[in-house]
């Protein structure tokens, strides 16, 4: 079993959180189950959240406002997969060649349900699943936690554990600093 905590940052040249907001969790690794934590907290009214729904789907461009993500890549290779995760309860998976090439749907995975818990100023999401369809038990991963963060006025921010770059960018395998 593998544990981590992790604290996310925004990607700002000047360092700034405009919405006043913290963006932590944990990843528990246990066999070839997955579990993720994020625990968004702060002034969540200054922030665009989808409101759940009832039928989750799978959906494209779930980045272009508030969304949680994490990269999955097997060191030694340059195959990652992508998982977007929206409060509303939508998710895709995304299975990349190399960096940014050969961008499809993972079809391995038909649904991917999660739990999304809403408070006052506390917004937590919880997805646990079975790796096995793309990884065996026994292989260590290089995971990259992120986020996409839509301000009512529409600014966008990203969050990731690290921005290794001068621009933010979460297909760096660099920025895959979890090795669990």
């Amino acid at each position: 079993m593998s544990r981590s905590s992790f604290v996310l940052i925004p990607f700002a040249p000047d360092a700034k959180n405009p919405q006043l907001l913290s963006l932590t969790g944990v990843v528990d690794r246990h066999s070839s189950t997955l579990t993720i934590t994020y625990d968004l907290q702060g002034h969540l009214d200054t922030i665009v959240i989808a409101a759940p729904v009832k039928f989750p789907t799978r959906q494209d461009n779930l980045w272009q406002t508030t969304c949680f993500e994490f990269f999955v890549g097997i060191p030694g290779s340059d195959r990652y997969w992508e998982f977007n995760l929206s409060p509303a309860g939508h998710w895709n998976v995304y299975r990349f060649d190399s960096y940014r090439q050969g961008m499809e749907e993972e079809l391995a995975f038909p649904t991917l349900p999660f739990q999304v818990e809403f408070g006052v100023e506390r917004l937590s999401l919880t997805i646990a699943w079975d790796l096995a369809a793309i990884v065996p038990a026994n292989q260590p991963l290089e995971v990259a936690i992120t986020a996409v963060i839509q301000a009512q006025s529409g600014e966008i921010t990203y969050w990731a554990l690290t921005h290794p770059g001068t621009e933010a960018d979460f297909h760096r395998r660099d920025s895959f600093v979890l090795i669990i």
